[in-house]
């Protein structure tokens, strides 16, 4: 794909002029990011290998070695949640609640915590309900809430249950399991 961009970029030079000059200084700066990006992914790709913890967590449908890392750098310490259900409300994927009085309504999503590791989970919940085709039932739980909620509602929902799924396995030392109901 980045090699077609710079071909279609080239071809545009040929007609105009402008276009050329800037596709002449541009071409080798893309090839020199795209180059450092890839040995930047091949580096996290190696320090997640080494990592048993990281292994365990990329089990989870979704979630690659970016997200596995950024939740084990967040949340340093798993002991620092009670209840595993916990981790939603720290990341501010849990609904605000609005009450007073005779009104008690639940809102947005509360945002606090970490921005970018709620981005990268909503992202890999975005995978598993668009991508992933291995069945699961965290997959089919997120499929059945996205015809009845609308796709937003489903991957936000599918964010704080893969965060609960991965504090689970942090705890417990074990691997996701597709073939077991996700109890969170």
């Amino acid at each position: 794909m980045r090699q077609r961009f710079r071909d279609q970029l080239a071809e545009a030079g040929e007609t105009d002029l402008a276009i050329s000059v800037m596709a002449d200084v541009f071409l080798p700066i893309h090839k020199a990011l795209c180059a450092a990006t890839q040995a930047m992914d091949d580096k996290l790709k190696a320090i997640a290998k080494e990592s048993d913890l990281v292994r365990r967590l990329m089990t989870v449908p979704g979630v690659g070695p970016v997200v596995a890392l950024s939740f084990a750098a967040t949340l340093d310490d798993p002991g620092r949640f009670r209840r595993a259900k916990d981790v939603g409300a720290f990341l501010g994927l849990t609904p605000r609640r609005h009450q007073s009085g005779d009104m008690d309504w639940s809102g947005r999503i509360s945002k606090c915590g970490d921005r970018d590791l709620r981005r990268l989970l909503y992202a890999a919940a975005t995978t598993l309900i668009t991508q992933v085709r291995k069945p699961s039932p965290l997959r089919t739980w997120a499929l059945r809430l996205q015809e009845r909620k609308g796709f937003k509602k489903a991957a936000v929902a599918a964010a704080r249950k893969i965060a609960i799924v991965l504090m689970c396995i942090w705890r417990d030392g074990t691997v996701f399991n597709p073939t077991q109901e996700a109890n969170a």
